[in-house]
């Protein structure tokens, strides 16, 4: 006769392999696939508790100052200037293709304007993924030669593209930028259903309460640095 067959135990299994580490190239390919914001608009259950400015709804938190820099030649909002706690950031939200991304190819056309305005770009892994890093020879108002810095951040949506330059302390990838890349993270685009070229800037409108008050940074002798192929949207950094 046969014995019954043992069954196996726990002992008997062979023993489960370590898993492998993820590389560093991995793991920062695994963040890129992660959602950081900002949001299309079809990700949010109500529009309350943000600012309105059309293309860009921004989430309301204490200290945050909200400004629409307005194109001196066509007198309309090309972008959206956020300020908090001594940093800055510009953002600029555009159509883009239904089926591919915008910011490798505005990355690279971005670093080769940079090399040319005299600026000394960087490409390194931060909180959005790929962002270029970029200092600009300045002058202070005593006469003191130095440096002014600025961080270039693009992120591909659903039919959208948004580019946040962070300047000020925000302009470095460190504890002092992180409430402003939080804020940036809120962020909410609304794209429309209107058929756009890709690289048209959506329409931001200026709120019906608004206080029109004076861009208070004239004659800081800012670099200008163009945004994807549109002429009057110029960055001004400083």
């Amino acid at each position: 006769m046969f014995g019954r067959k043992k069954k196996p135990t726990a002992q008997d299994a062979a023993p489960a392999r370590p898993e492998a580490e993820p590389s560093a190239e991995e793991d920062a390919a695994a963040r890129r696939r992660e959602p950081q914001g900002p949001l299309d608009v079809a990700q949010i259950d109500s529009r309350d508790g943000y600012l309105d400015l059309g293309a860009v709804l921004v989430r309301a938190r204490p200290g945050l100052g909200v400004r629409l820099e307005v194109d001196e030649r066509t007198q309309r909002p090309r972008a959206v200037a956020l300020d908090l706690e001594g940093g800055s950031v510009q953002v600029q939200a555009f159509a883009a293709p239904r089926s591919e991304g915008l910011w490798d190819e505005v990355r690279r056309e971005l670093v080769q304007s940079l090399r040319t305005s005299n600026g000394e770009p960087t490409i390194e892994e931060g909180p959005f993924g790929l962002q270029v890093v970029t200092r600009f020879p300045a002058t202070a108002s005593d006469g003191t030669r130095g440096f002014r810095l600025a961080r270039f951040v693009g992120v591909d949506g659903p039919r959208w593209f948004v580019r946040a330059v962070f300047t000020g302390t925000a302009a470095v990838t460190a504890e002092s930028a992180a409430a402003l890349d939080e804020v940036v993270r809120e962020l909410v685009v609304v794209r429309g259903d209107r058929p756009m070229p890709p690289r048209e800037l959506l329409t931001l409108v200026v709120p019906e309460d608004a206080v029109r008050r004076p861009d208070p940074r004239p004659g800081t002798g800012a670099e200008p640095v163009p945004p994807p192929r549109r002429g009057p949207e110029i960055t001004e950094i400083g």
